[in-house]
């Protein structure tokens, strides 16, 4: 039984590892920026290995690495010193091989006077965000409207507007507007379910309870070994054969010696 758990663990041990991503980071963290800004890039993962790219679609290029056609490679930095209008797009992390790549991340970059602050990364459900509606010039802490999907959801005398526990119905499009200054381009607000994990248990040999899943199961991965516990199936029918040869030779020497007994006695 120990072993059949310990089998188990290592398997879905296995699965964690194997899944590490790396994340698209973004500086300044927001999904608008003004024209003429700087922009840093790069790509994280858990284990902090090299080999991903900041690659790019915009209405210029599809599938551009950073160093190659825009931006400056420094490490593990993409950086655009002056950014335009055009660096407007989808960005996100590639592996060296092509073969696997991060969450892609919107970012618009207005040549207006108005831009909404807001997450370049999905927002996890049940966090807090904050939106900023900000001008280009001073003062940037103006009273701001602030609209979902085309709708009005209330107007912020300091143009900041905080959404508490955010669900996914808070998800959608958002701008805003300041008065005598203009309106901001639209972004997209993503929200993130809140990942269910099931907490791992050690197994041991007194845990009489434990019953690995079926090969059925929605990790997907090939059947688990049998339960160690249980005999395999090759002895139910390899002992009775060997009881068999062994036996059936002496049943029938024994009966060839009464036979011959018995001629001797007559």
């Amino acid at each position: 039984m120990e072993g059949t758990g310990s089998w188990w663990l290592l398997v879905m041990s296995s699965l964690l590892c194997c899944t590490n991503q790396a994340r698209l980071t973004v500086s300044p963290s927001s999904s608008q920026l003004f024209e003429h800004q700087f922009m840093n890039l790069s790509c994280e993962d858990d284990d902090g290995s090299a080999g991903w790219t900041v690659t790019r679609n915009t209405s210029r290029e599809t599938r551009a690495a950073c160093g190659a056609d825009w931006g400056k490679l420094d490490a593990f930095f993409c950086t655009i010193s002056y950014i335009l209008p055009w660096d407007s797009g989808v960005y996100w992390c590639e592996s060296s091989s092509g073969s696997s790549s991060s969450s892609s991340s919107s970012i618009s970059v207005s040549g207006g006077s108005v831009i909404l602050q807001s997450p370049v990364l999905p927002v996890m459900e049940g966090h807090d965000v904050t939106l900023h509606c900000q001008t280009k010039s001073p003062p940037s802490e103006l009273p701001a409207d602030f609209y979902k999907d085309g709708s009005l959801i209330r107007t912020e005398p300091t143009g900041h507007m905080t959404i508490h526990h955010v669900t996914k119905s808070d998800e959608g499009v958002y701008k805003c507007s300041i008065e005598a200054s203009g309106e901001s381009p639209s972004s997209w607000i993503h929200v993130s379910e809140t990942p269910v994990l099931s907490p791992l248990t050690s197994v041991t040999a007194a845990d009489q309870s434990f019953s690995p899943p079926s090969s059925s199961s929605t990790l997907g991965g090939p059947p688990l070994p049998p339960d160690s516990s249980s005999p395999p199936l090759f002895v139910y029918w390899v002992i009775p054969l060997m009881f068999g040869l062994i036996l059936v030779p002496c049943f029938v020497g024994f009966a060839g010696a009464a036979v011959r007994r018995d001629e001797t006695q007559s």
